[in-house]
């Protein structure tokens, strides 16, 4: 699942977009706390654990956990549907100043003629109108894509659509990207700066994962 070839040999790159394009991790943590909080804070911060250990799912899988896991409640679409509105109304504002990574730039340049795609848990309505707000959609020339699909669902799709070619280098923060990546037979590189994940540098030896902290010493090394 590492990187056994040259960069230029990759004809597409994919990328999830919390923790790996944006620094956005924390900010999605706190937005799942506050729009479950009024049903008390062990309920909350039980949400706020399961997305951290979960990360890379799409939220809408996450607050049906809430519901029926944690709440112990039968699927409600009504209350779902206010969980929804709340996460979203809590993390738009923090997604529209959150830092962006760096060397985005200069990984483009270097892999002119490939695709690149965005493969994300967040809202795909939400997602596309934000990377056009912060100008970045043109880096994306493959699409943006997201929830309700779910990832597996949406790369499965885009393979068959051959909008994804193979080699393909997928980017990732979270244990769920590379079980993604490696169910898709994609190469993955684990970026850790901005990860959840906890003993990610035991967890990427175990798997021989290729970790990297971020775009900038990924280019170091593959340069």
């Amino acid at each position: 699942m590492g990187v056994n070839r040259l960069i230029e040999e990759y004809k597409t790159f994919v990328f999830d977009c919390d923790g790996v394009v944006l620094n956005s991790n924390k900010i999605k943590t706190e937005a799942f706390y506050k729009a479950t909080k009024h049903f008390g804070h062990e309920f909350a911060q039980e949400l706020a654990d399961y997305h951290i250990v979960n990360g890379g799912m799409s939220r809408y899988l996450k607050f049906d956990y809430f519901i029926t896991q944690i709440l112990k409640k039968p699927h409600n679409k009504i209350l779902k549907q206010d969980l929804l509105k709340r996460f979203a109304k809590d993390v738009k504002k923090g997604l529209m100043t959150c830092e962006i990574a760096k060397g985005i730039e200069l990984l483009k340049a270097k892999t002119q003629t490939a695709n690149w795609l965005i493969v994300s848990g967040s809202d795909q309505t939400e997602l596309r109108e934000l990377f056009k707000e912060r100008d970045l959609e043109h880096f994306f020339e493959g699409g943006i894509f997201g929830s309700p699909d779910g990832k597996d669902t949406i790369l499965a799709r885009e393979i068959k659509k051959k909008n994804i070619k193979k080699p393909t280098l997928f980017f990732g923060d979270s244990k769920y990207d590379y079980l993604v990546a490696k169910n898709a037979e994609l190469d993955f590189v684990f970026l850790s700066k901005w990860s959840d994940v906890k003993n990610y540098q035991s967890w990427c030896r175990k798997n021989k994962i290729l970790l990297e902290k971020d775009f900038l010493y990924f280019l170091q090394k593959v340069n």
